[in-house]
């Protein structure tokens, strides 16, 4: 619970806002930490979301820019409070072709509206007018791997691709946005003074201001037991409601308007 505001919106100060303000005062130790967490997460290929499959990307052009635009789902929280000018997937396709007309660009839609789940679907024909290629069910870190750069609106991807040391453009104010770590084309605010380096900020945004619970256990645990039950798998998988709710939610995925 955070009591000022929540890390997706830019509008008022948040304790992850006040964390990064404050990190250039981190102990030594508290970096060494977060250096090693940073490692764990790239060795271990964990993702906010871990589906899809791999990316073959020898075919692809080695001499043009390969930049990665993620998907989003339009009604998102960090949309409705961190975007600008652009808000739609298919105008953010449409920026990052005007602003690099010469790159290979690459479009992976967002999970959720993959499935049918949430708004923000855009036809492969309609998409390919602006990209090369679209990656439909395909692995973000993969994806990411793959590519120099990574052009966003809000998406956690860009946090992803920074911890993997990948260029991150943003047309929202995301929380990674606006400390200097990122190219910044939206809405800006003062709040945000610091400049932190991604250790501080993986500290800060996965370590000191979150709190974690065992998925196997429920009990309270560090975020690296969580890194490690995503990475073997080894989780409480619920019960069989969860599990019939979940058939449920994607045999009426076509009528999402109505349940949701």
């Amino acid at each position: 619970m955070d009591d000022l505001g929540i890390y997706y919106d830019p509008n008022r100060e948040s304790r992850l806002e006040n964390l990064l303000n404050s990190s250039k005062n981190l102990d030594e130790n508290v970096l060494v930490r977060a250096k090693a967490l940073q490692k764990l997460l790239i060795s271990s290929e964990v993702s906010k979301y871990n589906t899809g499959t791999s990316i073959l990307a020898d075919s692809w052009p080695s001499h043009r820019q390969k930049i990665l635009v993620p998907g989003q789902v339009e009604d998102d929280a960090s949309i409705r409070f961190g975007a600008g000018n652009i808000r739609r997937n298919i105008e953010l396709l449409t920026a990052t072709r005007q602003q690099n007309p010469d790159a290979f660009i690459i479009y992976k839609p967002h999970p959720d509206v993959e499935a049918g789940l949430r708004p923000g679907k855009i036809p492969d024909k309609l998409a390919l007018q602006f990209t090369d290629l679209v990656l439909n069910d395909a692995d973000a870190i993969s994806a990411i791997n793959a590519c120099d750069n990574v052009s966003t609106i809000t998406s956690l991807l860009g946090f992803e691709a920074l911890i993997r040391g990948k260029h991150v453009t943003c047309h929202g104010l995301p929380f990674y946005a606006g400390w200097g770590l990122t190219t910044d084309l939206g809405p800006s605010t003062v709040r945000r003074t610091a400049r932190p380096t991604i250790t501080a900020m993986i500290h800060c945004a996965l370590i000191a201001y979150p709190r974690y619970f065992d998925p196997k256990t429920g009990l309270a645990c560090p975020v690296e037991v969580v890194v490690e039950r995503l990475r073997s798998g080894e989780q409480h998988r619920g019960g069989p409601a969860n599990r019939l709710l979940s058939k449920l939610q994607t045999m009426l995925a076509s009528a999402s308007p109505i349940w949701r």
